[in-house]
Formats: C-alpha cells, sequence, structure tokens
C-alpha cells in the first residue's frame, strides 16, 4: 500500500493582519481541505523552517509553502497555493512566466511594509469554528 503523501503546509505570520487574511482566503477558495497551518512564530513553525533552511528572521519576509517535502518561499510560494485555489484564483498561477527575480522583488516590496500598512495584531489569526483541526497549535 502506497504511502499517505503528507498535507501541504503553510507557515505564516500570524501576528500580520495581511498573512492572517490571505489564510482566511484561502479557506474560502481552497479547491479542496488538505492543506494545514502553521504559526511561524510557533515551535512546529519556527522547526519547520529550520528543517527548511528559513531562519526566523527570513519567516519576517516569507511566508513557507511546504508540499512533497519541497520548500517554496515568496512568489514562488503562491505560485504552488495557487493551485490549490478554484479559478478564476487559480489562474494566478500564470504569475509564473515573470521572472523570479522581478516577481520576488514586488513581494519583498509588500512583505517589509506589511505591518504599516495592514496592521500587527498578537495572534491575530483565529481559525473559524470546524477548522482549528487544519491548524497546528503548540
Amino acid at each position: 500500500m502506497p504511502a499517505m503523501a503528507e498535507p501541504t503546509t503553510i507557515i505564516f505570520d500570524t501576528d500580520c493582519v495581511l498573512c492572517s487574511g490571505m489564510v482566511r482566503f484561502l479557506l474560502r477558495h481552497e479547491l479542496a481541505p488538505t492543506t494545514r497551518f502553521v504559526g511561524a512564530w510557533s515551535k512546529t513553525g519556527l522547526n519547520l523552517a529550520a528543517a527548511h533552511g528559513l531562519s526566523r528572521a527570513d519567516l519576517n519576509e516569507t511566508y513557507l509553502v511546504i508540499e512533497n517535502g519541497r520548500s517554496f518561499t515568496k512568489s514562488d510560494a503562491g505560485i504552488v497555493l495557487a493551485r490549490h485555489l478554484k479559478a478564476p484564483w487559480s489562474w494566478l498561477g500564470a504569475l509564473r512566466i515573470i521572472p523570479k527575480p522581478l516577481r520576488d522583488a514586488c513581494y519583498t516590496f509588500i512583505a517589509r511594509r506589511r505591518y504599516r500598512w495592514f496592521g500587527h495584531e498578537p495572534s491575530c489569526f483565529r481559525p473559524a469554528a470546524g477548522m482549528a483541526h487544519r491548524f497546528v497549535d503548540d
């Protein structure tokens, strides 16, 4: 019997209003409930980041997506997540035709200003009722 594939895991900044909004968006528009979510500042989030070569400082500038044992950050992470969305949102994956340096520069520009533009609240993310089983909480 083949081994079950690990679910796609998203490590995100639970204190960031923009990042928490992105997770809510994913939950509303996903094709199937196959992703799991981990807070970046949790023990599990920091351990997963370290296992994929990212430091705590790196998590201040990107979220991390782990899919099939591979890690994706910045714009590549967004393109991977687009595959998990219903149309028309899945069409955002077409952004991969833009050169990675340009995509990542735009991503970094927003990431560095996200608290100023969108807000920062300690533990602002709370899963909706019935979704808690998809969130690693430690």
